[in-house]
């Protein structure tokens, strides 16, 4: 009986194989389906924010896809993209009070789809999709500059609405979504050391994480560990207990700081960017590489003498990509590297690039 159920299940499975092979889906259709998109950032006052893009075999990039599939610039800096599904979001942050949004676009036209604005969306700093939700990272109105009335925008990415503001004082940031979890770093010096952490499945905000300094989630590596910056130190936190299992610290001699961390395609090794400001008020630095696995960072020798504005890592091929940025005015560089810091090439992009998305 057994080896007849197991026959009968053979041969419907082979049917279906036969079918599903037969009725392959649809390819996409648009200019930009696969390759590299780049958020530049833009010069804040000037509003002139834009989404590069190139296919990875190609050395030249269309400068604004936004602009060029719709007529119009986005009319802000650029603060993130993500996409999933052929649905990208795009985070505009207007230099002009309640003129921020979240752009939708077709991911593969980028054809603008709708828009959220004030006072739903303010000052938005960055993006997750989990499920049918977008999670948005928003400073709020923040008049005072003191980050009391940040929160996370959680929207339904069907209706294009908001559909709850969570409190999130401090100045929320950076995102990262692990098993029904969102843990968001904050930005306020010296009262945001803690990594606050939301439920995705009822949207609530649970117990925060204390933290040595800042906190700046990272992301997830290949052991299922959370790793976190916080101030001149990164840690390493199991994400069942919350507790703390190792702390590695960064040597900054004391006047740099770390930042823009990605994790190699593996997963087993994490990049930064240390950097300063010299007396001219220009942003120097190197990047960094360190394993997982390592008790200590090593900062005798960095990976590439030099600073980015943006690091990201293609899960694809592997390459890390950075922004070069010259200054605040003209359009700037994402260079591709290979992980052992050789550089691969250049493509001119848009004025300070921050942000790599790959699809």
């Amino acid at each position: 009986m057994k080896k007849q159920l197991a026959s009968s299940l053979a041969v419907a499975f082979s049917t279906v194989l036969l079918w599903s092979c037969n009725q392959s889906d649809p390819a996409a259709k648009g200019d930009y389906v696969s390759g590299v998109f780049v958020s530049n950032e833009g010069n804040f006052t000037q509003n002139n924010g834009a989404i590069s893009y190139f296919p990875r075999e190609r050395t030249t990039a269309d400068p604004d896809i936004f602009a060029a599939a719709n007529g119009t610039n986005l009319k802000g800096g650029v603060q993130d993209f993500v996409a999933a599904n052929g649905k990208g979001i795009i985070l505009v942050d207007n230099s002009a009070a309640g003129q921020d949004k979240v752009e939708f676009v077709d991911s593969h036209t980028f054809k603008s789809e709708g828009t959220i604005g004030a006072p739903d969306i303010e000052n938005p700093r960055e993006v997750v999709l989990v499920g049918n939700k977008a999670y948005v990272s928003c400073l709020g109105t923040n008049a005072d500059l003191k980050y009391t009335t940040g929160y996370i925008a959680v929207i339904d990415i069907t209706t294009k609405k908001v559909t709850k503001k969570i409190n999130v004082a401090d100045g929320p940031e950076n995102l990262v979504y692990n098993n029904g979890k969102l843990y968001i770093g904050t930005i306020q010096w010296g009262a945001g050391n803690k990594l606050a952490i939301i439920n995705t499945t009822s949207d609530e905000a649970t117990s925060p994480i204390a933290t040595p300094g800042i906190a700046n989630p990272v992301g997830i590596d290949a052991n299922g560990k959370l790793w976190v910056n916080a101030g001149s130190k990164v840690l390493r936190i199991n994400t069942e207990t919350n507790v703390t299992e190792a702390t590695l610290p960064i040597a900054t001699g004391g006047d740099k700081t770390p930042g823009n961390f990605t994790f190699s395609a593996d997963l087993k090794s994490i990049f930064f960017v240390l950097s300063g400001f010299n007396a001219m008020g220009k942003e120097y630095g190197a990047t960094y590489k360190f394993s997982i696995s390592d008790t200590q960072i090593a900062m005798a020798t960095p990976l590439i003498s030099r600073y980015f504005s943006g690091l990201a890592v293609d899960p694809l091929q592997g390459l890390l990509y950075a922004g070069v940025s010259p200054s605040y005015t003209q359009a700037g560089y994402a260079v591709r590297y290979r992980t052992d810091g050789s550089v691969v090439d250049s493509i001119k992009v848009g004025v300070i690039p921050t942000g790599f998305f790959f699809q």
